[in-house]
């Protein structure tokens, strides 16, 4: 690498100039300085060029004594009779012109200083330059017939007034940068402001009431109630030249002078914006003229002179660099369009050294086919009018609209002080298009848009290192009070209350207790988080998927997305959801890892062993011992089917990030009119909606979960395996029964005795079993007689609940360390006793042994399914309600499939819209499943050990 001084033209002093070869300051010559550009050297005063190259490559020669003056070119010498500039060359008095040569190009030796004939005939002057004589201003010959202006008269701006003439008011030369807290007194206002001002007012001249107007327009439309400054003057005239008539039948625009102001009648900023609706329709697919804003702008330039009419398209409002495709695409009817950027002060001012006024228009093409215009007003956020207008909040009453606005004034700011720079520059550092659609429209309807403009006061300092943030935007906006999202969540939210209500008092019956106590409404409002995050799900997913569907589809334009500040609401109903869910969630966890269950062993001993007892030196014969291997397995296969679920999280994962990704339906949240699922890279990517974000993944995991579960039902469950069928099956084949309560008094059975009497068997046996039980030469298994039903909800006495936790409360023992054996011997025989004895209890409840704490089984009523609660409560018996739909999943992740769906699809959602990431989201909410999933197997295992007795060094 090669290091360099940075050397600026600034940096060289006097005598040096820039040398562009070598980007560094050279030295000039002998008798040379710095010329005005910086970058080559000029002979100093007194001194002629006798040769030049460019550069410092020039040689200077000293006058003679009597030729002190340097002709304007700088090569030869010459007498100058009336004195010299400061650069060493003649001068001449006003009105007259310096003459160097003959008519034929001959030098001559002495200067000529030739005084422009001032007479009625040739009424001449020299020009500004002093190089030639040219006709005298025609306000100087109307007033005088000559080419003076002397007393009486008035000389103002380069032009001339009699004395006798009404003149405006003297106008005050300032411009107030008011973000800056600094009024100045503006160059171009002191030489322009009166006179601009009393030519438009005596001569009714085009250009100077429009370079008045400019100036009121630098001065951000504001009046100073103390003096007459530029919008003074200007309101002045417009009051007192009512007689001239108005332009195109609009009051506001008063003829000769320019469109500033609508009218600072209160309450008419409503009636411009909402009173009329735009001629024409607008549709997301048809013609081109339908799908695109055709702005066109009358652009003048701060003298007043009318420069062109101007389409927007190209990017003439946009201050941001970009291709030519992305900068139109702001015009495309739909799409919402934002740019932002900083630029730094040095471009403004080399791109802006003069400001470009606009008036702004809509065109469209009348029912005759005639292109005509309609106004678009403009909302000035820095205009100061009075105090009882106020351009800021969203009360339209206060606005006052203006018309003519500019981007970057450079001129007014300029005080002589820093020379060519303005002490300040004011930029239009926010530009927002609003389009508004008009409520109830079927055919694209709007009204006319509205131009908002912030402007940024800039103290000029340093213009290389200076920088300004600068936006455009177009946005789309209608009245989202169609969008009836607050009645809904009022409505299922006041049924959300009832039916957690139901099911607290299903609750209440399922534990036994009839008190309304803290953990009665703790749990009451458990339900109700649970309800009302379904309640909030319902309402967000339908909300997305309908502006999804109904603004993509829509040919001509009826609903337009709501705004990011709009979506407020909308994100805070999915937080709101998120939460509520999440507690719910954590709810149902804690459920689960806190069931009691036991597995029931109706194997029975097969004859008699002999056996020694310690200590006595003695046989004795005792019961033949009953395998525990058949309870560890059936525990095993329970403890694999407690996360079991009815989809693939992973394939869900990535089969969401596959469409949204891969196949471009994140494309989809754009917020523009196209439902293509393709971008080019060249056009213009418009902004994320929130709301459709989370429609288009929410309207995914719902439409690929959906297919899973068809699939894992309709399908694999039918034709692979039913891993939950199967482990009643593997119940009835280990002779082994589950006795599961999630309530006090609430729970489910499975009965799994074997019609066989025996399980423990060799494999010659159980074909044979299995065999006579598939040719029906044996009765069937269901608990009841002929029947097949074998799962139950178990509703319990009280009686029958104390009895249990009696025997329960030895068989929850504190356990031993964990080695293969124990080393509290006593405590291991307190654990295998409780076990016998609930194992023994158990059973015999199931074979009706204890009268005084029978059973019954019936069915279920209709009623009591739908409302998942039970209507007759067991007093004296407990009740067996069969069960044919495997309910005893409810206390697996397999019957919770809803709440977790919703849970992973409202995680992944807000994950997203904090991220703005797909890719994260998913990858998170994978990590998210699996951390629960450990947690929910790991915590279950545990639980079903406790309450078992089953080592959980067994259960793999």
């Amino acid at each position: 690498g090669y290091s360099l001084p940075l050397q600026r033209p600034s940096d060289c002093r006097e005598t040096r100039y820039f040398d562009i070869s070598r980007l560094a300051c050279g030295s000039c010559g002998a008798h040379q300085r710095q010329s005005a550009s910086g970058s080559s050297c000029v002979c100093q005063p007194g001194y002629r060029m006798v040769s030049s190259n460019g550069g410092s490559s020039i040689i200077c020669e000293k006058c003679p004594e009597n030729m002190n003056g340097v002709t304007q070119d700088g090569w030869n010498c010459i007498i100058c009779p009336k004195g010299l500039t400061s650069e060493g060359k003649c001068k001449c008095l006003s009105n007259e012109i310096l003459v160097e040569r003959s008519i034929d190009g001959m030098l001559l030796s002495e200067a000529l200083c030739i005084r422009c004939n001032g007479s009625e005939h040739s009424l001449s002057a020299s020009d500004a330059s002093g190089n030639r004589c040219v006709r005298c201003e025609q306000t100087f010959i109307n007033v005088s017939k000559s080419c003076d202006c002397s007393s009486p008269n008035i000389l103002t701006g380069g032009l001339c007034f009699s004395a006798a003439e009404s003149l405006p008011p003297k106008g005050v030369a300032t411009v107030r940068f008011g973000q800056l807290g600094l009024t100045l007194t503006s160059a171009w206002f002191l030489q322009n402001l009166q006179s601009s001002a009393s030519a438009c007012w005596s001569h009714s001249n085009l250009t100077a009431c429009q370079a008045l107007g400019n100036m009121c327009v630098m001065n951000m439309n504001s009046l100073s109630p103390a003096s007459a400054d530029a919008c003074g003057l200007f309101q002045y005239i417009y009051v007192n030249t009512a007689r001239l008539g108005i332009v195109h039948s609009v009051a506001f625009w008063r003829h000769n002078l320019p469109w500033l102001y609508y009218s600072d009648q209160p309450g008419l900023a409503s009636q411009v914006l909402e009173a009329n609706n735009f001629p024409t329709g607008f549709s997301f697919k048809g013609t081109d003229k339908d799908v695109k804003l055709r702005f066109i702008a009358a652009s003048f330039d701060a003298a007043g002179n009318f420069l062109k009419w101007q389409s927007l398209e190209g990017g003439i409002l946009q201050l941001c660099p970009d291709t030519q495709t992305k900068l139109d695409a702001a015009y495309a009817f739909g799409t919402t369009y934002q740019q932002n950027c900083k630029i730094s002060l040095s471009k403004i001012l080399l791109d802006f050294p003069n400001p470009i006024f606009y008036d702004l228009f809509l065109e469209y093409n009348g029912d005759d086919g005639q292109q005509s215009l309609w106004d678009v007003p403009v909302l000035n956020l820095n205009l100061q009018y009075s105090e009882m207008f106020v351009n800021q909040g969203s009360n339209m009453n206060n606005w006052l609209l203006t018309r003519r606005f500019f981007l970057v004034d450079a001129l007014s700011g300029k005080d002589n002080s820093l020379g060519k720079l303005p002490r300040a520059i004011r930029i239009a550092s926010k530009i927002t298009i609003s389009i508004r659609l008009v409520p109830h429209t079927q055919r694209g309807a709007i009204y006319p848009p509205l131009v908002t403009v912030a402007y940024t006061d800039v103290l000029v300092q340093n213009p290389e290192t200076q920088s300004v943030k600068v936006s455009f935007s177009v946005s789309y906006e209608m009245n989202q009070s169609e969008a009836q999202t607050d009645i809904a969540l009022g409505v299922l939210g006041g049924l959300a209350v009832l039916w957690s209500l139901l099911k607290t008092t299903g609750w209440k019956r399922r534990t036994g207790n009839s008190v309304i106590d803290l953990q009665t409404v703790l749990k009451f409002l458990l339900f109700y988080a649970g309800d009302l995050a379904n309640v909030f799900f319902l309402i967000t997913v339908g909300t997305g998927i309908y502006w999804l569907v109904f603004f993509k589809a829509q040919q001509f334009v009826s609903v337009l997305l709501p705004l990011p500040s709009q979506e407020e609401d909308f994100v805070t109903y999915i937080a709101c959801a998120f939460s509520l869910k999440a507690l719910q969630f954590l709810h149902l966890l804690v459920s689960q890892l806190t069931l009691d269950i036991f597995f029931i062993d109706w194997e029975r001993p097969k004859g008699k062993v002999l056996k020694a007892v310690e200590g006595e030196g003695v046989v004795k014969s005792a019961a033949a011992p009953v395998s525990i291997w058949r309870t560890y397995f059936i525990a095993n296969e329970w403890n694999e089917i407690q996360t079991m679920r009815k989809i693939n999280p992973l394939f869900q994962v990535i089969a969401v990030l596959f469409f949204l990704e891969v196949m471009g339906f994140s494309n989809l949240a754009l917020m523009d009119s196209s439902s293509s699922l393709t971008r080019s890279s060249e056009s213009y990517i418009a902004p994320w909606s929130r709301t459709l974000r989370f429609g288009v993944s929410a309207a995914l995991w719902l439409a690929i979960a959906f297919l899973q579960i068809l699939f894992f039902s309709v399908f694999y469950e039918r034709f692979v395996e039913d891993k939950i069928s199967q482990f009643v099956d593997l119940c009835c084949m280990s002779n082994i029964s589950v006795f599961l309560l999630s309530h006090s008094c609430f729970g489910y059975y499975i009965h799994g005795r074997s019609v066989h009497g025996h399980a423990d068997t060799n494999m010659e046996e159980m074909n044979l079993n299995l065999k006579r039980e598939a040719e029906n030469l044996c009765s069937q298994r269901g608990l009841l007689p002929n029947t097949e039903c074998q799962t139950f909800q178990v509703s319990l006495s009280r009686k029958m609940r104390l009895h249990y936790d009696r025997i329960h409360e030895t068989l929850t023992r504190k356990r031993g360390p964990a080695r293969l054996v124990d080393s509290s011997a006593n405590t291991f025989e307190q654990s295998t006793r409780a076990y016998n004895t609930m194992n023994k209890f158990l059973s015999s409840f199931i074979d009706h042994v204890h009268k005084e704490m029978d059973y019954i089984v019936k069915d279920k009523l209709l009623l009591e399914r739908i409302l998942g609660m039970e209507l007759m409560e067991p007093l004296e018996k407990s009740i067996f309600y069969n069960d044919e739909g495997q309910c005893f999943s409810d206390v697996l992740y397999y019957g919770n499939e809803t709440t977790l769906l919703i849970f992973d699809i409202l995680f992944f959602s807000v994950v997203d819209l904090a991220s703005q990431s797909f890719v994260l989201a998913a990858i998170v909410t994978y990590l998210q499943q699996e951390v629960f999933r450990f947690i929910r197997n790991t915590l279950g295992q545990k639980n079903l050990a406790s309450k078992t007795l089953v080592d959980q060094r067994f259960l793999i």
